[in-house]
C-alpha cells in the first residue's frame, strides 16, 4: 500500500506543472542542491557578512558535509534503485543509481535546522521543502526518499549541533 502511494505521488509529481520554463527553472535549482552546494554557499556568504554568527555558519558547513556523508553511507546500506517510469524518464543527471534517502533533502533540512537558529525559519524550510520535491518533480527520488532524507537531516542536525 505505501509502495502504491509512494508511486502515485511520483507519478503526480512527475506529471504536473511541466512546462518548459518551469522544469528549466526547477533543474537549475535542484542542481544547486547537489552535494549541499546551496547551503554551503549560503553558509560561507554568512560568515563572511557576519562576523558575530560565524561559528554558527562554520557549524553549518560542518552539519551539511556530515550529513551528506552519512546519507551517502546510508545509500549503500539500502541501496535502493532510483525510480524507473518508462514512459517518463529523468529530467536530470545523478551522481549514483541509488535513491534513498534523498542527500539533496538531507542536506537542506539538516541546513535549514541549524541556520533557523539564525535566520527567518520560514524561509529557510520553504527552500528546504522545494529542494526535496524538486528531485521527484524531474522523476529521480521517489516522495518517501525525500521524506526519509528530510527526518535524517533533521536529526543529524540536532545530533551534532548543542
Amino acid at each position: 500500500m505505501l509502495r502504491a502511494l509512494d508511486l502515485r505521488l511520483l507519478r503526480l509529481l512527475r506529471t504536473r506543472g511541466h512546462f518548459p520554463p518551469i522544469e528549466r527553472a526547477v533543474l537549475g535549482f535542484t542542481r544547486t542542491g547537489e552535494h549541499g552546494a546551496l547551503w554551503l554557499l549560503i553558509a560561507g556568504a554568512g560568515w563572511a557578512l557576519d562576523a558575530s554568527g560565524r561559528p554558527l555558519y562554520a557549524r553549518t558547513a560542518r552539519v551539511v558535509v556530515v550529513a551528506y556523508l552519512v546519507n551517502i553511507a546510508l545509500k549503500h546500506v539500502f541501496r535502493r534503485r532510483r525510480p524507473l517510469l518508462e514512459e517518463l524518464p529523468y529530467l536530470s543527471t545523478t551522481v549514483s543509481a541509488l535513491s534513498y534517502p534523498s542527500a539533496h533533502a538531507t542536506t537542506s533540512f539538516a541546513a535549514a535546522r541549524v541556520l533557523s537558529q539564525r535566520l527567518p525559519r520560514a524561509p529557510l524550510y520553504a527552500c528546504a521543502v522545494a529542494m526535496g520535491l524538486s528531485r521527484p518533480y524531474v522523476g529521480v527520488h521517489y516522495p518517501s526518499d525525500i521524506a526519509a532524507g528530510a527526518l535524517l537531516g533533521t536529526a543529524l542536525a540536532d545530533l551534532l549541533t548543542p
